[in-house]
């Protein structure tokens, strides 16, 4: 029996969304943003948020549906994606949910620690810590309260970090025995996922493409557009990759070139950093390694063959 849930995940440019739209299409689903930077209206042309063509070809939802300054943790994600997946399933639909972000995969298949959140000033504190005397002293100062956190957050995660330590001291409990009592969202037989992962040059070459496409289609204008806003620099729309580099080029600061460039850079970094939490979080996942979208299609077919919607087999 197919699953009602199909979760497609996968690095930035990999493909996630023609092929979440595509299956959308074949099998009359609807498609479930699960990318941080997408939630943001700011942020149409710099998070690849699909186009209106696209979405007027399936129903898709959690797309540009957050103002810049309203910063969505992934509890509030979580749970605006479980009233959405509630509704789909009462529609009688299956759900897709496709992005990058690996932490609202994580939140949907194993669940979100209920920790009570640090006072603020607790917070700030470990955010001093971190901002004056360094990431070096930040993971001492957790090392002593949570040894499995500190091992397990990867390097300058300044957010992950800082809130793990104020967690730490703030509730006596180390955020890791949190994180040990939760629940998955989603029941295991629910849900089916997949995780797409070109091989690492392809994908690369694609970061690189994709990069420069947006600068045609108004990325920098988008950039300096939000920079304008003086927003809060921690909000999660003002981390958008490439987002400093173009806003400089529209103010005249740097060359267009140089900026693109340096974005691309940063792309890839990000890329490679997403490859790594996929493997490392879902090793069970299948696996497409195919980076031309027909191929894709081939290979998730093969490794969906309980899906059988009109017209789903043979291409």
């Amino acid at each position: 029996m197919a699953p009602t849930i199909l979760l497609i995940a996968g690095p930035t440019a990999s493909g996630k969304s023609a092929l979440a739209l595509r299956l959308a299409r074949e099998i009359g689903g609807e498609i479930v943003n699960a990318d941080a930077l997408q939630l943001y209206r700011d942020l149409r042309v710099l998070s690849a948020r699909p186009a209106a063509d696209e979405m007027a070809q399936a129903p898709h939802h959690l797309f540009g549906v957050a103002d810049g300054a309203d910063g969505w943790s992934a509890g509030r994600w979580l749970r605006e994606a479980l009233a959405v997946l509630a509704g789909i399933a009462d529609r009688g639909r299956p759900a897709i949910v496709v992005g990058g972000t690996g932490l609202y995969f994580r939140a949907l298949t194993q669940g979100l620690a209920e920790a009570p959140p640090a006072p603020a000033a607790v917070a700030a504190e470990a955010e001093r810590l971190y901002d004056q005397e360094g990431e070096a002293a930040a993971r001492t100062a957790l090392r002593a309260v949570d040894v499995e956190a500190e091992a397990r957050i990867g390097p300058r995660d300044r957010q992950r970090l800082t809130r793990a330590l104020a967690v730490a001291r703030a509730t006596g409990r180390p955020l890791s025995t949190w994180q040990a009592e939760t629940r998955p969202a989603l029941d295991a037989s629910a849900w089916r996922g997949v995780v797409i992962e070109p091989v690492r040059q392809v994908l690369y070459a694609r970061c690189d493409a994709r990069l420069a496409a947006m600068v045609e289609t108004g990325a920098a204008q988008e950039a300096a557009a939000l920079i304008t806003r003086r927003l809060d620099p921690r909000l999660p729309v003002m981390k958008a990759v490439g987002l400093r580099e173009l806003a400089a080029a529209a103010a005249g600061e740097t060359s267009l070139a140089s900026a693109l460039e340096a974005a691309q850079v940063a792309t890839r970094h990000y890329a490679k950093r997403q490859l790594t939490w996929f493997r490392h979080q879902t090793p069970d996942w299948p696996r497409i390694d195919a980076a031309e979208p027909d191929a894709q299609w081939r290979q998730f077919l093969a490794l969906q063959p309980d899906l059988t919607a009109p017209g789903a087999r043979g291409m």
